[in-house]
């Protein structure tokens, strides 16, 4: 077990397991953390975790983990990990089962203090229209090759079919469409899996919410994003479903083999992992992009019927209730970027587990408005709680590849805060506070409640003190749907 006496304290957000702390090491690991927050951890096995992640071939610069870190699959949840392209190795763990699991927010100009009257009606319709629930079917389903087409363009392909704006994609993470998607390289179980599921929510902590910008930060950043203080937002958050969670234990299992046929040695076995240029690694690249892809085109089918929802609800009664896409950024994901690592400019798969991309003003990719201001950074709290539009820093990019916090993080575990709160009494504890709440299970609502989480402020303010992002706004709920 690792203990704070093992870390060495650079400040009162920065920690690092130094290099020597065990043998095997090939980088060390820099957390990024409070003392506090730390000490909600030293029960799970997360720097255990990040250290056996350290052990990778072909790592470069540091293993990098954020403040809402949590014990997850192999890697803690909360790791960016960057091995060098295309020898060093790409690992299924280190991007996750809920491959581009993501956030997508959409503002307006409605007022909240003129829409609470509509509230109750806009839960009710946004729970209607945007299927949620284990294994739920989705708004729309598609034949396999119809689903092959949207595993190759993404939200490109919503765009094609009408379900999208110019506006989506150009403010959507790559696009909406990560290249060298392969569906060939996705399992005909992972397809089935997918085919009905286009347009639907999930469950666990994926939400939609309705919020109010509570408070601005950064007035210029906030008026290119389209924030006005006191008017409604909206977040979505969910992945790719039983498409990508498939496409995760397929290569789980398939990549197995390949640890012994490359030599690789893992402390843990949940690290599996191939060379990319091999052929295993391609085929994983190839199939992740291909879910990832699907992510996107399922949270712009997801926008698309919020957006329903908002115009029946709000067209001709109220101005301003257009939903524009602020920003879509995926915190489960493996990309290959440049960073700069000890001087030198290097190609690089970033792998980002439950870590959100924050590149910097000025980086490659980023839309012309966000060029000024740095790539918006989402990160939801829990419900009853805040959550928090940051912008990514250069410091970001100096420190953590282009890399921020994904949310609060897990501090109770789903069977124990099923065990100790009671989904009934928590719904009646959020309405009294204002929150209209749909919620497909009670048990699932007790799972998800906001003691079962970190302060989400607290994780702010470590990664805005240790300067990898900065504070643009803070939205508060008053609207939960969940599966």
């Amino acid at each position: 077990m690792i203990g704070i006496q093992n870390l060495t304290k650079i400040s009162d957000h920065e920690w690092e397991i130094p290099q020597s702390f065990r043998q095997d090491m090939r980088v060390p690991v820099h957390i990024f953390a409070t003392q506090r927050l730390l000490e909600q951890v030293m029960d799970d096995k997360s720097l255990e975790q990040a250290v056996n992640a350290a052990t990778l071939p072909g790592l470069v610069g540091k293993v990098v983990v954020m403040p809402d870190m949590h014990q997850g699959y192999g890697f803690p949840i909360g790791a960016v990990v960057a091995t060098s392209f295309p020898q060093g190795v790409v690992s299924p763990g280190g991007v996750g089962y809920d491959i581009n699991c993501g956030i997508r927010l959409l503002a307006s100009d409605i007022e909240y203090e003129a829409a609470i009257p509509h509230l109750d009606t806009l839960a009710t319709l946004l729970n209607k229209y945007c299927p949620s629930g284990v294994g739920q079917e989705g708004v729309l389903r598609v034949n396999i090759p119809e689903l092959e087409r949207v595993l190759r363009e993404g939200s490109r392909w919503a765009l094609r079919n009408g379900y999208a704006t110019e506006a989506d994609l150009s403010r959507t993470e790559e696009g909406g469409c990560l290249e060298g998607a392969n569906p060939a390289k996705v399992s005909e179980r992972a397809k089935k899996r997918g085919q009905s599921q286009l347009g639907s929510l999930g469950a666990g902590n994926h939400f939609i919410e309705v919020d109010v910008v509570d408070e601005i930060f950064a007035e210029q950043a906030a008026t290119v994003m389209g924030l006005r203080p006191g008017c409604l937002a909206l977040q979505i958050h969910c992945g790719s479903r039983g498409l990508g969670h498939q496409v995760c234990t397929d290569y789980v299992q398939e990549l197995q083999a390949a640890v012994r046929r490359y030599g690789i040695v893992l402390p843990d076995r949940e690290l599996v992992c191939a060379p990319m240029d091999s052929p295993e690694g391609q085929a994983y690249l190839g199939a992740m992009r291909a879910a990832a892809n699907f992510a996107f085109a399922n949270r712009q089918l997801l926008a698309h019927s919020a957006r329903r929802a908002f115009e029946e609800i709000f067209a001709g009664r109220l101005k301003g209730w257009e939903l524009r896409q602020v920003y879509d950024i995926a915190h489960n994901m493996g990309n290959v970027e440049t960073h700069e690592i000890d001087g030198q400019r290097m190609k690089v798969c970033v792998h980002r587990k439950g870590a959100t991309r924050a590149f910097g003003p000025g980086s490659p990719g980023l839309p012309p408005e966000y060029q000024s201001t740095g790539q918006p950074v989402l990160v939801p709290g829990s419900m009853g709680t805040a959550s928090w539009v940051l912008a990514g820093t250069e410091m970001s990019m100096q420190r953590s590849f282009g890399s921020s916090c994904h949310g609060a993080g897990r501090v109770m575990s789903r069977s124990k805060a099923k065990h100790e709160i009671r989904g009934e009494a928590l719904r009646r504890e959020l309405e009294q506070g204002g929150i209209k709440v749909r919620a497909g299970s009670m048990s699932g609502l007790a799972e998800e409640a906001p003691r079962a989480y970190k302060d989400v402020d607290e994780v702010v303010e470590t990664v805005t003190a240790a300067g990898i992002a900065r504070k643009v706004a803070r939205l508060r709920p008053v609207v939960v749907v969940k599966g």
